[in-house]
């Protein structure tokens, strides 16, 4: 139910169209008082009245005036104000920081070729790579996300190879860890001035998903086991992985990076508070 009086966080806000070919955006709160979440609408005339800012990401906000329509479990809002607005993301010197560290175990991949086909990445995509979030709402949903949680990733790695008896190259795993989200870059697109993220539809008339181009731009240069693990990193198809993890075949270098990366989805920075 809409309270009036509540302070609400936003949870993730779309802007659509109707049957009529006007526009509506769709927006998702949480209470900040008693962890409820309430589905809004806005008209065109209502979203042309407010700043596009109010909408960002974990912005707490506060709505003015709006009716609460049962049948459709939802709130039609025609005012809403700002109390607290929410970071971007990561600012340009922690982005900075971040790629260092992760140039770093590039440079620890002993196999020339591999290390020089990820740094080529790196390098010929530095610039989306470092602002893209690495999801739309589930985790690091914000401007860095994805440059954050790759580092987490090869930090978990670090120590879990320490635990794994030589069985596996760290070449691999760190070049697993680079690459298993970098199709985000492509897969999202994200506004620099208000933080919002929407997907990338022309990427999505080509490709299935960020796994599908991580996999096949890793087969295609010759690292077949690279590109296994990231087939594999979301552990079941039903999940988006192109190989299901509960296969009886499935060899067992091809679980490290769903764990991983698991890890710092569930553990890590995952939110823009967590980054301060």
């Amino acid at each position: 139910m809409l309270d009036l009086h509540a302070l609400y966080e936003i949870i993730t806000f779309a802007i659509g169209d109707t049957k009529a070919g006007s526009k509506m955006g769709k927006l998702q709160v949480k209470n900040l008082d008693n962890g409820t979440v309430l589905n809004c609408i806005l008209w065109e005339e209502t979203l042309n009245r407010l700043d596009s800012k109010l909408f960002r990401t974990n912005n707490h906000i506060r709505i003015n005036a709006g009716t609460y329509n049962e049948k459709y479990n939802n709130c039609l809002v025609s005012d809403i104000s700002l109390v607290k607005e929410a970071k971007l993301g990561l600012d340009e010197e922690q982005r900075e920081e971040i790629f260092a560290k992760i140039m770093g175990f590039v440079n620890e991949i002993q196999d020339k070729k591999l290390s020089e086909f990820v740094a080529g990445l790196l390098f010929e995509y530095e610039k989306e790579f470092k602002v893209t979030p690495a999801a739309k709402l589930m985790h690091h949903n914000y401007i860095g996300g994805l440059l954050e949680h790759t580092y987490e990733c090869l930090d978990i790695a670090k120590t879990v190879l320490t635990k794994c008896n030589d069985k596996i190259s760290p070449d691999i795993v760190y070049a697993a860890c680079i690459l298993h989200d970098f199709g985000k870059i492509f897969e999202y697109v994200v506004d620099l001035e208000t933080g919002l993220i929407e997907y990338n539809e022309e990427f999505r008339k080509d490709w299935r998903t960020h796994s599908q181009w991580g996999f096949s731009i890793c087969m295609n240069n010759g690292f077949k086991e690279i590109a296994k693990m990231i087939a594999a990193h979301h552990g079941r198809t039903d999940w988006g992985a192109l190989i299901d993890l509960n296969e009886k075949d499935a060899e067992p270098y091809m679980y490290i990076i769903h764990h991983i990366d698991d890890l710092s989805a569930k553990f890590g920075k995952i939110s823009i508070s967590d980054i301060g």
